[in-house]
């Protein structure tokens, strides 16, 4: 399997304090700003980017884990039953600011299904989507980021692989690889 490094450790830390900087700039003391990590991979860079938000700023940002699994499109559609992530939101969402924070950005799905969890826990007063990488020609629905590390283009035939510390890999790493 060929892979094509997009982003190193390095790079990843660079976009992660560039968003803390854009989200302090665009939403000052977070008094009414909540950010939700989507599941499966979301919370990972959700937990890094709350890390950071704290140590530039001293806010300590509501923030939580979104479970769309039963929302998706294809929820019934597959042979196998999928599995269930955890939801971990503590707090309402009615009026708030909810920032959607995610690895990838493929088709849009996730993120469709995503908001039509998020209504469990009330309306928001606006969503903003943040991911470390887009891939732009893929979409089926008409979704686009807010924040974004990296655009990249991407054939069908191709994956984007997000490879973290905290799950065992060398160091924090983005690739584009062949589906196998």
């Amino acid at each position: 399997m060929q892979k094509r490094l997009v982003l190193d450790q390095q790079q990843i830390e660079i976009i992660l304090k560039r968003f803390c900087h854009q989200l302090i700039e665009n939403h000052d003391t977070f008094e009414n700003t909540v950010l939700l990590g989507l599941q499966p991979r979301g919370p990972i860079v959700l937990d890094k980017l709350v890390k950071l938000l704290e140590e530039i700023s001293g806010i300590k940002v509501p923030s939580g884990y979104l479970d769309a699994t039963f929302h998706r499109d294809d929820f019934r559609r597959r042979d196998f039953p999928l599995k269930a992530n955890e939801t971990k939101i503590n707090f309402l969402i009615e009026g708030k600011k909810v920032i959607l924070v995610d690895d990838v950005l493929y088709k849009g799905r996730s993120v469709r299904a995503a908001m039509d969890a998020m209504i469990a826990f009330g309306r928001p007063a606006k969503v903003e989507l943040m991911v470390l990488v887009d891939r732009k020609f893929t979409r089926d629905y008409p979704i686009m980021p807010d924040y974004c590390g990296l655009k990249v283009n991407t054939l069908e035939s191709q994956y984007v692989m997000v490879e973290w510390a905290d799950n065992g890999y060398d160091k924090d790493a983005i690739w584009i690889t062949e589906k196998a």
